[in-house]
């Protein structure tokens, strides 16, 4: 397509979304449900035929040389096409935080000053290889009384047909308006241009991917972004750690899931730990490569020289920086130089140095002798995530319903007039 027949194609979705945003914004929360319950049970109706799509897509990946890492984040098959279908009941299961009160503050002139949570309006996803993301995004989207334009990665086209397909049938069957959910069905990048350009015409962007994508949201954004950056995660085995636990949360913070963003990429291990070499050891033998210096190969020979590049590197694969630190001060000054904002961890008994390492690490998630890998919205109670949220404003960490929303105040008041 044309540039020029790409941006009338985003505004004519936009539009259609805007009259959507409205109907949905008016539904209550029985209708919403209702209407999830339906587009979860169309997903599993449909498993066949998205599993069949998938197939095409990753024979195309595979044969286009896409690593492993995102094959993993790709592939498809009936338990993941039914983990899709319960992220899908888990968010119709959840509050609804549509009219939800803040706060409520009356006046000394009697005026009455409500603060209750409102839709966002039309939100934009651009994501790239999940495609279950497809469905999440858009019942946490719909759940909140938004509507959602997605434009998945044209790696995932099929896959993202196929669910949509599914999603918005049983959306329509459940009552949400038609262009509730609607997918970018061109895989021309500058349908991502046009998104990240609708002024007025999208209220927010959302950016799951890459780090090249995300940058290139940030970059040329002209409407607000909720910013997912690298997973540049820590876990940091403090001196006091129970070895036992050290060792076991170490691999499983890295080597459950290795291409998803809650995964640790740099061990940090006080000198004064009794004995790391258990901990290494246990990495290496699950097949993971380890990474460090001198001091850290002297501990497992298995470890190879690592380079300035990988304390900064998300390897979204099974591979693991590994650094020796003077205490909790040394890694959190290594973390604050290297980190993310994304996840951080600590292991230790040390109840006083845990509590400091929580209120001075500055990331979106700080965690105590618990895996990395808990990073996830569905942990956290919160259903399907939209991402994580490494920024500041709005909304941090997990972003589920609450914030896909925002707040109004409303003003009751007697005849009041000021003076």
């Amino acid at each position: 397509m044309a540039d020029a027949d790409t941006q009338m194609l985003i505004a004519d979705m936009a539009a259609r979304a805007r009259t959507a945003s409205r109907r949905l914004a008016a539904m209550n929360s029985d209708a919403k449900h209702r209407a999830l319950l339906a587009a979860a049970a169309a997903i599993r109706d449909a498993s066949d035929a998205i599993v069949a799509a998938n197939a095409e897509d990753m024979a195309a990946a595979e044969a286009s040389g896409l690593s492993g890492a995102l094959l993993d984040r790709l592939r498809l098959d009936a338990g993941r096409v039914e983990a899709t279908a319960a992220g899908v009941e888990a968010v119709a299961r959840l509050d609804d935080p549509v009219g939800k009160l803040i706060e409520r503050v009356e006046r000394p002139n009697g005026l009455v000053l409500t603060r209750v949570r409102i839709p966002i309006g039309v939100i934009g996803i651009i994501y790239e290889s999940r495609p279950n993301v497809t469905a999440d995004a858009g019942a946490l989207c719909a759940m909140s009384g938004n509507a959602a334009i997605l434009r998945g990665g044209s790696e995932a086209i099929r896959s993202n047909r196929a669910i949509h397909a599914a999603l918005a049938k049983g959306l329509e069957a459940g009552g949400m308006p038609v262009d509730a959910v609607q997918l970018v069905s061109v895989t021309d990048r500058a349908a991502v241009g046009a998104m990240l350009t609708a002024e007025g015409a999208i209220d927010m962007v959302v950016p799951r991917g890459g780090k090249g994508l995300v940058a290139r949201v940030q970059a040329e954004a002209r409407v607000p972004v909720l910013a997912h950056l690298d997973g540049l995660n820590h876990t940091y085995i403090d001196r006091a750690a129970d070895p036992a636990m050290a060792r076991d949360l170490a691999l499983n913070a890295k080597m459950r899931r290795t291409g998803i963003c809650g995964a640790t990429e740099t061990l940090l291990i006080d000198r004064g730990f009794a004995d790391p070499a258990p901990v290494l050891v246990a990495l290496a033998d699950a097949g993971c490569e380890l990474r460090g210096d001198a001091e850290v190969r002297a501990i497992e020979p298995r470890v190879v020289a690592s380079s300035a590049e990988d304390w900064d590197t998300e390897y979204l694969d099974a591979i693991l920086s590994v650094k020796l630190v003077d205490g909790a001060a040394d890694a959190m000054a290594h973390i604050a130089a290297h980190g993310s904002h994304h996840t951080d961890a600590i292991v230790t008994e040390d109840a006083s140095t845990a509590e400091r390492f929580l209120a001075e690490v500055d990331s979106a998630i700080v965690m105590w002798n618990a895996s990395t890998q808990f990073a996830d919205g569905g942990e956290f109670g919160l259903g399907a995530e939209i991402g994580i949220s490494t920024g500041r404003l709005h909304a941090r960490g997990p972003v589920a319903l609450e914030g896909l929303t925002t707040y109004k105040w409303v003003v009751r008041g007697t005849g009041q007039a000021r003076p």
